[in-house]
């Protein structure tokens, strides 16, 4: 990966304060050695010490913490894109802010770059040992065979968290609540590409999910169809050649 290539880690975070300092410290023990390196942490009005315990874990291990706060819940698709607009680095990786999502499998994110030619992409992490209860797995299972014979994204696990794109690309995508779900579409309705990492899942330990059966049906429904009337609409120019008004001229005068 390019030198020139900075990364924000963006986590949105509603009521965690019992998951969040142990997190903001291990993250910043796993990336200590990457330049530039900065944690965008977006608190989506959460009722409890969310942000104040972040902010004292980063201080007590030297990491660079950008913070944000909603005053009300936007949802985790509304929080993420607060955090990407906020953000420095030119690539943006995501992560849930529960702790279940692994730090040590961001390198292998950042390696899966150097395989990439285009400049639009998106490298999505795979769950491949989910510790969610049996009822949640299936639900997952079942929406992300929905959704992959739907809209042909590639990926076997939308909903995991840790995600992997360049800042640029993410602002070029059209966002809705919701949205996270579906950003490798989205990348490749704008022609990016996208790939699969096999990342690491770990067990809730304190607080509860923002998810259930409920929501994630009906909102899930409704998206899908969006998302799909959105692609068949979306049409990606192929250019051939660009030229500016300086390289005709020359063009014209040494013929």
């Amino acid at each position: 990966m390019g030198q020139e290539r900075t990364l924000s880690l963006v986590i949105p975070a509603k009521d965690e304060q019992d998951n969040i300092a142990a997190l903001i410290a291990e993250i910043f023990r796993v990336m200590r050695d990457y330049p530039d390196f900065e944690v965008v942490l977006v608190d989506d009005g959460s009722s409890d010490q969310t942000l104040n315990i972040a902010l004292r874990s980063a201080r007590s291990v030297g990491g660079r913490l950008v913070t944000v706060r909603h005053d009300q819940s936007v949802g985790q698709s509304g929080a993420l894109a607060t955090g990407i607009r906020r953000a420095r680095g030119t690539l943006i990786a995501t992560m849930d802010g529960d702790g279940q999502n692994d730090p040590a499998d961001i390198p292998a994110l950042l390696q899966r770059v150097n395989t990439i030619k285009n400049p639009d992409f998106c490298i999505a992490g795979y769950r491949i040992n989910r510790k969610d209860t049996a009822w949640k797995r299936f639900q997952s299972r079942l929406a992300n065979r929905v959704r992959d014979a739907l809209l042909h994204d590639g990926v076997p696990d939308t909903g995991c968290g840790l995600k992997l794109f360049p800042r640029e690309t993410f602002l070029r995508l059209p966002w809705f609540d919701h949205g996270h779900r579906f950003i490798p579409a989205l990348v490749r309705g704008i022609g990016g590409e996208i790939a699969v990492v096999e990342v690491h899942h770990r067990p809730r330990t304190a607080g509860t999910s923002k998810y259930n059966a409920w929501n994630r049906a009906w909102a899930g429904i409704l998206d899908l169809l969006g998302v799909m009337w959105l692609l068949h609409r979306t049409r990606v120019p192929g250019i051939s050649q660009v030229a500016d008004a300086d390289t005709v001229a020359s063009t014209a005068e040494s013929l």
